[in-house]
């Protein structure tokens, strides 16, 4: 049997090269339930890290635990290299955050509600506020809008301007609990865009979401949740890895019989035969062996596909729950 040799698991990463990090994080409520279990997050310095998971998943209690806005039952925190909550003096302003939606005053316009945030923000400049806000909003779309009245504003276009707000200074992380939401394609894309940006201007960006077509487009790194638990995490690369690819080999009817004993002699698992296809498990086993085997035993090869597992894929085989994946 010919396989390929196993792949290589990325190298743990040094304390100082996450963003964040959790160890044993737990949340439990009085009345009994336990919304995120021992959970240990590793987010790399400059990654774009999917944090994935229906809603109810502990997502948001996570992310709330990492900005010090509730405490953990145990484990630990550490964000840019700092515990939390006993380090968010220092660390805070250089992190930008969007959860749960944005709050604003729904009798101010988009402008003055960012130059109140903006105040509130004791490392800010009071001289460069009205730079600050414009460019922000600028960056956002809603440069057209800035004068209108929150309360007037569409569901997209608050969560526009709660992105504003976690933009109004440089970041070194930016939090983003469900940023599409309420955003048509054009303002979804446009997301996608500014978060891209972000990561390459040095910016670690946490995206949590329930869409996974969404994070699909612009992450590098995901951890996928489910009832409090992490599931998974890692590069995008070595978490879709994990779940089974399916191989596809088209041949004559013919030639199904031949090709059906070459994929069991090679140990592929899961060997399903068709008219005039045979598809199985790929596993370890690479597609240009498979084909030379087939070849070799003199099945007529037609046609050969891989097909990857999406993330939706993976999650189901995980958890047996379906997924969010549109809008």
């Amino acid at each position: 049997m010919t396989t390929a040799p196993e792949r290589v698991r990325e190298p743990v990463l040094q304390e100082h090269e996450l963003a964040v990090a959790t160890d044993g994080l737990t949340k439990r409520f009085r009345s009994g339930q336990v919304a995120v279990d021992g959970i240990d997050l590793r987010v790399p310095r400059g990654a774009v890290f999917g944090f994935l998971g229906p809603n109810g998943s502990g997502k948001t209690t996570t992310i709330r635990m990492l900005l010090g806005l509730i405490a953990p039952t145990s484990g630990s925190v550490s964000v840019l290299g700092s515990p939390m909550p006993a380090g968010a003096q220092q660390v805070l302003p250089r992190v930008g955050a969007l959860v749960e939606g944005p709050a604003f005053h729904p009798y101010l316009s988009g402008r003055a509600n960012l130059a109140r945030l903006d105040a509130a923000d004791g490392t800010a400049d009071p001289r460069t506020a009205r730079a600050r806000a414009d460019a922000a909003l600028e960056r956002v779309g809603l440069a057209n809008a800035a004068d209108k009245r929150f309360r007037q504003y569409s569901l997209g276009m608050k969560q526009r301007l709660g992105l504003a707000g976690a933009l109004l200074q440089p970041r070194d992380l930016l939090v983003l609990d469900e940023p599409t939401n309420g955003l048509d394609p054009q303002g979804t894309r446009e997301v996608r865009a500014l978060v891209r940006e972000l990561a390459d201007d040095g910016t670690t960006v946490v995206v949590s979401s329930h869409l996974l077509s969404e994070i699909e487009q612009v992450c590098s790194h995901v951890g996928i949740m489910s009832r409090g638990r992490l599931l998974r995490q890692g590069s995008l690369a070595e978490v879709s890895g994990d779940g089974v690819a399916t191989l596809t080999v088209s041949t004559s009817p013919e030639g199904v019989p031949a090709a059906v004993r070459v994929l069991h002699g090679l140990g592929l698992g899961e060997v399903r035969p068709g008219e005039a296809q045979v598809a199985a498990a790929l596993g370890s086993a690479r597609p240009e062996d498979v084909t030379a085997a087939l070849v070799g035993a003199g099945v007529p090869v037609r046609g050969l596909a891989v097909a990857r597992p999406s993330l939706e894929d993976l999650f189901v085989q995980l958890t047996g729950e379906g997924f969010d994946v549109a809008r």
